[in-house]
């Protein structure tokens, strides 16, 4: 792998009291102006003024690690300078164009192929979108339309966005207060989460458990929810808590979806583009999807998505199926074919499976001096150790999770949380994180859990 080393040198480097006073002063403009509802100024006080590789530096010249890579957006890292080439060649060519063919539209599309699961290689077309929540409210239209039926499974611990219909989708309840929408069509599954299945099961028949559910869920009519349409899943459960399911678990639920010819859409948003060793988290299971969503790192940070599906599909959509103003801008396209190459081309998928064995190992060696971490689970540079009152009861702790996210913050380590309780702490970092870096942030999350052991 070439090594650009793009770091800020000598990070964390934390210069002021946090926030500093420049950066203290712009959140304050920032209030002036903008809505309250932000939350990630609650997490996070300070005011950027640049950021390179894994690091971000303040107004105030405090240099953080960064260990969140706005949320899986920037795998490759900030201002990584291959993805930087790209959009400025394609800023002199193009940034607008709707729907025509252009060389960036394209060499995406031939690319996207060229890495496309095994089933879905040249068996797929391309539905542009624009956010991820678009397009999985893209892939659910689709699934509906193709099976005709209206009930789409998606699965306890699910983020598919909070816009439009979609929010039905999302498990958490308060992102539809306001929504004004019924998600009557809309049932969810316990995910296979291990450490906290609701049923009483052995561990090694949960993935059986939740699916028997599935199956009776289609093939009875009068099981409730109405005739299902699509089956929606992370392959890797994201804000759910970084769970990573049973290896027998989407293959069990392909099988299902095939034997009754019920649409299987992954929400690869999150879990792909390499965070997880893959450029796919689905390839781990050697399964394909008929609908995959994808967004997040493709496009570089700028926003973009889309939907690959199944040929098959497209010949029976109507023209104008699914529409918007800003779907498949150039100078995203752009990048993300130099980002996908870079994946493909290079091992930057051997490192981060490497890697991210080293920091699992790293944080189960913490966890068997801590009496508050109840688990540590990951593939990739997707890992999450879960936070808790006690092992033995594995009662969750928001505030232990909240008490290690404010201590990493004032050390200088940007982390965020996740999970059904938000007591999940979460590592997404660049997948070109310097070695240094990561051991540096691991030693002051180690020092950050120490520090729990003496309040506690």
């Amino acid at each position: 792998m070439e090594k650009y080393d793009l770091s800020f040198k000598n990070a964390p480097d934390i210069r002021t009291e946090l926030p500093g006073p420049k950066s203290l002063e712009m959140l304050k403009e920032q209030d002036k102006y903008e809505t309250n509802t932000r939350v990630y100024t609650d997490i996070f006080k300070l005011a950027v003024k640049r950021a390179s590789g894994s690091t971000i530096e303040d107004m105030d010249g405090n240099i953080f690690i960064d260990w969140f890579a706005g949320i899986s957006v920037l795998n490759l890292g900030h201002n990584n300078p291959i993805v930087i080439k790209a959009m400025k060649d394609q800023l002199e060519k193009l940034v607008h164009i709707n729907e025509v063919p252009s060389e960036a539209r394209i060499e995406f599309m031939k690319t996207l192929n060229s890495v496309l699961p095994v089933e879905m290689k040249n068996r797929s077309k391309v539905m542009f979108t624009v956010t991820g929540a678009d397009a999985c409210e893209a892939a659910v239209s689709l699934a509906r339309y193709v099976s005709k039926k209206k009930t789409m499974v998606v699965f306890g611990g699910a983020y598919h966005g909070v816009a439009g219909e979609i929010v039905g989708a999302t498990a958490n309840y308060h992102y539809r207060d306001y929504a004004e929408l019924s998600p009557t069509n809309i049932y969810h599954l316990p995910f296979p989460y291990s450490y906290r299945f609701p049923i009483k099961v052995p561990e090694e028949d949960i993935s059986k458990a939740v699916v028997d559910q599935l199956e009776y869920l289609i093939k009875d009519p009068q099981a409730g929810p109405g005739a299902i349409g699509g089956v929606m899943v992370e392959p890797v459960q994201g804000e759910g808590g970084y769970i990573v399911p049973p290896d027998d678990f989407l293959p069990m639920l392909r099988e299902v979806t095939e034997k009754y010819s019920v649409p299987l859409i992954f929400d690869e948003i999150q879990s792909g583009m390499g965070r997880t060793g893959k450029i796919w988290a689905s390839e781990h299971y050697g399964v394909s999807p008929d609908i995959m969503c994808i967004s997040k790192s493709v496009g570089g940070g700028i926003p973009t998505s889309m939907i690959a599906y199944r040929s098959d599909y497209d010949m029976q959509l109507p023209k104008g199926f699914h529409l918007g103003t800003y779907r498949a801008n150039p100078v995203a396209l752009a990048a993300g074919t130099a980002i996908l190459n870079y994946l493909k081309n290079t091992d930057i998928l051997e490192r981060v499976s490497s890697k991210g064995q080293y920091i699992m190992k790293r944080l189960n060696e913490i966890q068997d001096s801590s009496r508050y971490i109840g688990e540590v689970r990951g593939k990739g540079f997707m890992i999450g150790a879960e936070l808790v009152k006690g092992r033995k009861t594995r009662e969750p702790s928001q505030e232990m999770a909240n008490m290690v996210k404010s201590y990493l913050y004032r050390h200088g380590v940007l982390m965020l949380t996740c999970g059904h309780f938000g007591n999940v702490m979460r590592y997404i970092a660049p997948l070109t994180i310097e070695d240094e870096l990561i051991d540096k942030g691991l030693s002051i999350f180690e020092d950050a859990v120490k520090e729990l052991e003496h309040i506690y």
